[in-house]
């Protein structure tokens, strides 16, 4: 075995799991799951069947990976947040077949307790602030907040805000890095 994991955990035969990664208490992994290298399961933490986890992800205590959400590479979920996948609930409707995918994209981090609602896309290196509700796509580096979110801010790879204004031209310097990050339009890339 290449992961280590406690004992109390439950790990379903079939499941694909990276080397390094690890696997706290009373985590439940399901058969089918795919889970990179380098992972961090934490406390209660619940992975579905048909979940894709990349390289190098973190996942806090408290968090439920349900069916049809995909986390790429260096994905931070915090402590609480919430992934749902179907859109209109109901206890006496079987709607299985109505899962909305959901997509995190490379290095975004999902804050504590914030909620994704299924469908939507989280843009590389996006920052969903604590308790913040998504119920949209969401742009590459935005910063989120709020209920339902909307954006007030740019964010580097680093987790650093930019100063960049939400739309139009810009350029702006990671405080830390030193990286060189341009806005065009509603989109920031790194020069």
């Amino acid at each position: 075995m290449s992961y280590t994991a406690h004992p109390s955990a439950i790990i379903d035969e079939g499941a694909q799991i990276g080397a390094g990664t690890r696997i706290w208490h009373w985590v439940h992994v399901s058969a089918q799951a795919r889970i990179g290298e380098r992972c961090s399961l934490g406390q209660n933490v619940y992975v579905g069947n048909d979940v894709v986890i990349g390289d190098n992800v973190k996942i806090q205590n408290n968090v439920s990976v349900y069916d049809a959400v995909t986390l790429e590479d260096d994905v931070f979920c915090g402590p609480s947040m919430v992934f749902t996948n179907v859109y209109n609930p109901r206890a006496s409707v079987t709607r299985k077949e109505e899962y909305r995918r959901t997509l995190v994209k490379k290095g975004a981090t999902l804050g504590a307790n914030c909620t994704i609602v299924c469908g939507a896309t989280i843009g590389e290196y996006a920052f969903i602030g604590a308790g913040a509700v998504v119920n949209k796509d969401v742009p590459a580096y935005a910063l989120m907040v709020g209920v339902p979110a909307r954006q007030i801010g740019w964010m580097s790879e680093f987790g650093e805000q930019l100063a960049l204004p939400l739309q139009g031209q810009g350029e702006a310097i990671c405080q830390h890095t030193r990286a060189r990050y341009e806005l065009d339009g509603r989109t920031v890339t790194k020069a």
